[in-house]
């Protein structure tokens, strides 16, 4: 059973290599449309046309606000993190694009969405220390052979030419994917979920995720960096699940 697992393991770690090996050589083309691409994985068209993140809206959860005033919600139980940096509101096709490279390793769309986000930092005012993806546990990291925060993470972070951290930030259990669960129970499936193996003290911190749905994730992994000093957290995601 042990070598079997560990059989499928290095078959993943393979596959995503093998991934990010085409990504890079192979001509570039529109992941929407097919047409040529150039070094983008989205054409201009295309690109144009993902959805943007409604204006007004809150500074910390990013939701539709009258005056881009804090909404109700966050005014009765502020997050853990300080601000939210989102390229677009997660709705087609922008959720097709985020499952292509979390489950087909399409590691272009790291590489574009990471630059893209550390275009915005300008909005952070003050400057970030490190930049710290949210991890994975073991057990999912070996299933899939990457992460896809890490991915963009890692170009987020050479092209500021910031400290990029994938170490200090850990998993401590598996956890149910939160997607399965409602909106009550994800606070819940996260506890003690996330530990810190650094001391942050008075660090500006960028915590770096693919998509913020209820911020249940993200408040757990910056509530444990600030306990290990962080000043601030930030957060930068490529899109943000909106209510209705």
């Amino acid at each position: 059973m042990g070598k079997s697992i560990l059989t499928r393991q290095l078959k993943r770690r393979f596959q995503a290599l093998g991934a990010r090996w085409l990504d890079a050589c192979l001509p570039s083309t529109c992941l929407l449309c097919g047409a040529p691409g150039a070094t983008e994985p989205l054409c201009p068209a295309c690109a144009a046309e993902l959805p943007a993140l409604p204006a007004p809206h809150c500074p910390l959860c990013l939701n539709p606000t009258p005056y881009g005033e804090r909404c109700g919600a966050c005014l009765q139980q502020p997050p853990r993190f300080d601000h939210v940096i989102a390229l677009y509101a997660y709705a087609f096709p922008v959720d097709r694009l985020v499952h292509q490279l979390k489950y087909a390793a399409r590691f272009s769309l790291a590489r574009h969405w990471g630059m893209a986000l550390a275009a915005r930092l300008d909005s952070l005012g003050t400057p970030v220390s490190r930049v710290m993806p949210v991890p994975l546990h073991h057990e999912r990291l070996a299933e899939r052979g990457y992460n896809q925060s890490l991915e963009i993470a890692r170009r987020l972070a050479s092209t500021l030419d910031l400290r990029l951290d994938y170490q200090n930030l850990v998993k401590t259990h598996a956890t149910r994917p939160q997607a399965e669960l409602p909106l009550a129970a994800r606070q819940r499936n996260l506890q003690d979920a996330f530990a810190c193996l650094a001391d942050l003290e008075g660090e500006h911190v960028l915590l770096v995720d693919d998509v913020l749905t209820s911020g249940a994730t993200l408040d757990a992994a910056a509530r444990v960096l600030k306990q290990h000093g962080a000043r601030a957290v930030s957060v930068c995601v490529v899109a943000r699940t909106l209510r209705h």
